[in-house]
């Protein structure tokens, strides 16, 4: 019998987090509930959860204090929640570690959804079962010398190995990917990965970048490059 992936969560208002424990059990998830961020460290520590879901405004030790404190000794994945929708806060988050965030209130099926991405790249079963055995690849994926991205199943493999990558991470390199050579200014990376309602500046796409580069470094043939003051472009030569 396989274990339920267990999800932490931590949010000050206890319908809020009671209403995500309700979705997340429904999908078979098991999950822990705490209201505050000296509680959340300590029960990490106990729970050893697969994902924690984490609000930014707590009592105390704050969501963004919680994320360095955790970062320290684990990577495990950590979704950021929160009202605050400036971009300062979003790109604050992603640079403490933050695999992915979602503004309140959000819609339930998307908030599993991205649970759902997060721990399908981040499985240690499922990393360990794609580098011992590469499958042939099916759906909507880009292949280039030593690199895939699959769109259909969320997956990177670099240099014969599997990428994590949160989802927007992996949908921005698809897209760039998918039209090698050609220029994208910020403004359109936003509109095509986050969406036209996104409020966000292009300092959100330029973050996603970094973080992309840091993850599958440069190559003879293919980079990710900077068109200054215009945006980004997915080179590759011939």
């Amino acid at each position: 019998m396989t274990n339920k992936q267990k999800i932490l969560i931590v949010d000050d208002d206890p319908n809020i987090a009671g209403l995500i424990s309700l979705y997340l059990v429904k999908e078979c998830f098991e999950t822990e509930i705490v209201h505050d961020g000296e509680a959340a460290i300590k029960m990490f520590s106990t729970f050893r959860p697969d994902l924690i879901l984490l609000d930014l405004m707590l009592p105390g030790i704050d969501g963004y204090q919680v994320c360095r404190e955790l970062r320290k000794t684990s990577q495990v994945p950590i979704i950021m929640l929160s009202a605050k929708g400036e971009v300062f806060d979003k790109v604050l988050g992603l640079e403490l570690g933050a695999d992915d965030y979602i503004i309140k209130p959000f819609d339930s099926k998307e908030m599993v959804a991205r649970v759902k991405a997060v721990l399908r790249r981040t499985s240690p079963a499922t990393a360990q079962a794609e580098s011992v055995a590469a499958p042939k690849q099916s759906g909507n994926y880009v292949e280039y010398p030593e690199l895939i991205v699959n769109i259909t199943n969320y997956s990177v493999t670099c240099r014969g190995e599997t990428v994590e990558m949160p989802p927007k991470e992996l949908e921005l390199l698809y897209f760039l990917a998918s039209s090698p050579n050609q220029v994208f200014t910020r403004e359109q990376l936003l509109d095509h990965i986050w969406g036209y309602e996104y409020m966000g500046d292009t300092r959100t796409v330029d973050v996603h970048v970094k973080r992309i580069r840091e993850k599958i470094g440069e190559h003879p043939r293919w980079n990710i490059n900077t068109v200054w003051g215009i945006g980004y472009k997915f080179e590759v030569k011939r």
